[in-house]
């Protein structure tokens, strides 16, 4: 008989499926920028052919990126199939600017990429090499499905294209071959015995039930405290404010970026985590953003950031899809300092953590697993469509190192988040190579000002050094 591998989506892998509409793009993405170096041809362009042969070489690392959907026929659960079909020059694009390509018009071409949603026929991922930019360098433009992967391991199948030493050469691969795919009886009846062990699972558990009920009976109580905490934060809404308007299927990018040891001072003066930095900043450009739109923050104002955290172990480290759990902030967008901003949301943050939302959020995910997607579904749709959060802010830790693509250094690179339901502005950050790269993903219409909010960003980051200046000199 025939080896025929596949693999089922988790939930929340699922969910990220299940929610797309005609303006909402599941993908996550980047806009990585490169020193031509050795990839550089002896008539001036960049050899895209090489780097084809060298991705297509480590896609074994990462297989998952020759795969593409099927269904389970009846109760349709999406799985990971083998693309027998699989080309990677369909994958890996080629275009140019006009040159000296400048930065405005890449942050415009990267838009229109993200505008565009994948193919669900073929394996969920795309690599633009872009030639032309000003000082001989070119850009990389990825996106992939978020069903395909978090960030944490985005980065990690990114991490095995890129080596930490600018070796230029091509290694020896083997070649590829696809494995073939299930039939619907099999594909069915494995669904079946997969939904029918949820009571099994509770029939194991029965025996230490039994010999420990009072250890069981606080478990369960925490248990329902936790799933009771994480849908009532659910059904809080946030105020109404223009960047949670009905959005469509066109995007704007931009990014900025800051050494992460700029931030080092205000991080040890106030005892702060770099994340907890990154939202004060966002707080204060938010505020500043809101009072354009003639809009006034005031104690009652109620703003939340999503913010995505993970919870994958080492042992999950290269393992594709999504390993995370989403935690609520109430940024405090009525302080006019940045000082206390800051410690507003050092306050949230930590009581946001204590709190058994996390748990909470993974026994949903645990039990959609063993039963209906839907339950997620729905849950993360209400989340959206109730305005239980304002944006979302998630935050990547990358290799410290520098990288390089065969020789070619990687000098900047910009994260992209995907933009739900009623939510004009997403908000990704990366940090590499000692500095901390921000990606801005926003809605065409809802956001025509977003560089504006990009400044702002810049001006408040400064505004928070600034205060950690004083503070020192004063304390001196």
């Amino acid at each position: 008989m025939a080896y025929e591998p596949y693999e089922r989506l988790s939930a929340i892998d699922a969910t990220f499926l299940a929610l797309e509409d005609p303006g909402v793009h599941m993908h996550v993405g980047a806009v990585a920028i490169f020193e031509a170096g050795s990839l550089r041809t002896p008539h001036g362009a960049i050899d895209v052919q090489r780097i084809r042969s060298f991705v297509d070489g480590q896609l074994h690392q990462t297989p998952r990126f020759r795969q593409k959907l099927a269904w389970v026929p009846v109760v349709k659960h999406p799985i990971w199939v083998d693309d027998d079909r699989f080309n990677i020059n369909y994958h890996i694009r080629h275009t140019a600017l006009p040159v000296p390509g400048e930065i405005r018009q890449l942050k415009r071409l990267a838009a229109r990429i993200f505008s565009q949603k994948l193919d669900r026929g073929k394996p969920m991922w795309e690599m633009w090499i872009v030639e032309g930019l000003e000082d001989g360098r070119f850009a990389m433009i990825l996106k992939a499905h978020h069903c395909m992967v978090d960030g944490i391991a985005g980065i990690d199948l990114f991490a095995a294209i890129l080596r930490l030493d600018p070796d230029p050469r091509l290694p020896e691969v083997n070649r590829w071959m696809p494995y073939g795919h299930p039939t619907a009886a099999r594909l069915l009846r494995d669904e079946l015995c997969h939904r029918a062990s949820l009571p099994l699972t509770m029939l194991t558990r029965l025996p230490r039930a039994i010999l420990d009920p009072s250890d069981t009976l606080a478990t369960l109580r925490e248990q329902g405290l936790a799933l009771a905490e994480t849908i009532t934060a659910g059904l809080k809404p946030t105020t109404a404010t223009p960047l949670n308007t009905s959005i469509g299927p066109y995007r704007r990018f931009d990014w900025t970026d800051f050494k992460i040891a700029d931030s080092k001072g205000v991080r040890d003066s106030h005892g702060a985590t770099l994340n907890d930095v990154v939202l004060a900043t966002v707080t204060g450009a938010v505020r500043e953003f809101l009072q354009r739109r003639s809009m006034r923050p005031t104690r009652d104002t109620v703003f939340r950031a999503l913010v995505p955290v993970s919870i994958r172990t080492d042992a999950q480290r290269r393992l594709p899809g999504n390993r995370i759990v989403n935690l609520l902030a109430r940024l405090p967008l009525e302080e006019t300092t940045p000082e206390r901003r800051l410690e507003r949301v050092m306050a949230t943050m930590a009581e946001v953590k204590r709190s058994r939302i996390a748990r909470g959020a993974e026994q949903i995910e645990e039990f959609s697993n063993r039963t209906f997607t839907g339950v997620i579904v729905q849950l993360v749709r209400l989340a959206a469509t109730q305005r239980t959060y304002n944006l979302v802010v998630t935050n990547v830790p990358g290799p410290r190192d520098a990288l390089y693509l065969l020789g070619a250094r990687m000098a900047e690179i910009y994260p992209q988040v995907p933009l739900f339901t009623n939510q004009g502005l997403g908000i990704a950050l990366f940090s590499y190579d000692g500095r901390l790269f921000w990606g801005f993903n926003a809605d065409w219409d809802t956001m025509p000002d977003l560089h504006e909010f990009v400044t702002g960003i810049d001006d408040e980051f400064q505004r928070q050094r600034g205060g950690y200046v004083q503070a020192a000199v004063g304390g001196a």
